[in-house]
């Protein structure tokens, strides 16, 4: 079954499903800055575009272009900034 998912006013958008391995989404992002919270940790691949992510525990903003990935920790934060509309995949757990 898929489920679908809107964000920040429809800024955000993903559809997800169980897969073999665990639950994955896809999805995209309109330019602008959000927050995200974890219930569990999550791998984020980045499938075109940019998302500049301040990690938990970091004071600082890192790039992440298409092509590149970045791990979140369970039951944390991630602050993000979308300079142009960018596609995503998360892998859960």
């Amino acid at each position: 079954m898929l489920t679908v998912n809107s964000y920040f006013d429809d800024q955000v958008k993903s559809i997800g499903f169980e897969g073999t391995d665990g639950r994955v989404s896809s999805g995209v992002m309109n330019p602008g800055e959000y927050t995200f919270g974890t219930n569990e940790a999550e791998v984020m691949k980045v499938t075109h575009g940019e998302l500049i992510v301040k990690l938990p525990g970091s004071d600082e903003f890192v790039s992440y272009p298409a092509g590149s990935q970045f791990s979140v920790p369970a039951n944390s934060s991630f602050d993000l900034q979308v300079p142009v509309a960018t596609a995503y995949l998360c892998y859960y757990g």
